[in-house]
């Protein structure tokens, strides 16, 4: 399976910032891109439509919603649908990341109703998980990652298609932080991971990706890539330059 390298922008960049930077990433790593990587955009939502616009016309380079509401259309003020994403040019949409679950108060229901309805629309749905540092050092990881698991997949179809589903670890001790979980942490996190993904769809299981996002830079990607379990990385604050998630994606 291909590598995934996710950039996630958050809320920064105006249309303008958003669309340059998209387009020096392509000038920068479209004529190299390995046959074994794809790049994935999660601009926010009122640079989608320009930033897919830039991709569209790239071989493996697509765009994604960085969230999104669990109806079609209604009275749901300052949501957005994926129908909407999709018709700005998204192909995937992102849930349960631990900023919409510690500071904009998303619960495990909450994410695995958004990652269900996410892939019944027609989005391949991203969906992240990870322990706070107090569960880290309770020895919580595993009941951690499970729970979220068991909730956030609960819904999702057993025949789903592996390609249109990628779960994220993400401690969250180590986003924004440019602390990194170690590489035994990592590998026994999807180790786990993987493990629950197997018994949840079986033999699918092996085939989703599980990346890995947590302060991943330049200098510490290539290392992350290659441990065992881990299909891609979900990036923040070292994406938002093309210089360096240039680098992030040719690691």
């Amino acid at each position: 399976m291909k590598k995934l390298m996710a950039a996630n922008w958050k809320m920064y960049k105006t249309w303008d910032d958003a669309r340059a930077t998209a387009q020096s990433l392509a000038d920068l790593t479209a004529s190299k891109l390995p046959d074994d990587r794809e790049v994935l955009i999660f601009p926010p939502f009122t640079a989608l439509k320009g930033v897919s616009d830039v991709f569209g016309p790239l071989a493996g380079f697509s765009t994604g919603g960085q969230d999104f509401y669990t109806e079609a259309e209604g009275a749901f003020t300052g949501e957005i649908s994926p129908a909407m994403l999709l018709d700005a040019g998204a192909a995937y949409g992102l849930t349960g990341h631990s900023e919409r679950r510690h500071v904009l108060g998303e619960d495990d229901a909450l994410v695995g109703r958004k990652t269900a309805y996410g892939l019944v629309s027609g989005l391949k749905v991203i969906l992240c998980v990870g322990e706070k540092i107090d569960e880290r050092r309770a020895g919580q990881v595993e009941a951690v990652l499970r729970r979220q698991l068991d909730v956030g997949l609960k819904d999702v179809p057993r025949d789903v298609n592996p390609a249109d589903l990628s779960v994220a670890y993400e401690p969250v001790w180590a986003i924004g932080t440019g602390e990194v979980a170690g590489p035994g942490e990592i590998v026994e996190a999807h180790a786990c991971i993987r493990k629950i993904l197997q018994a949840e769809f079986g033999e699918k299981g092996n085939k989703i990706r599980i990346l890995y996002g947590g302060s991943v830079k330049p200098a510490n990607c290539a290392e992350i890539i290659a441990l065992d379990n881990v299909d891609g990385v979900l990036v923040g604050g070292a994406s938002l330059l093309s210089e360096s998630f240039s680098q992030i994606v040719l690691a």
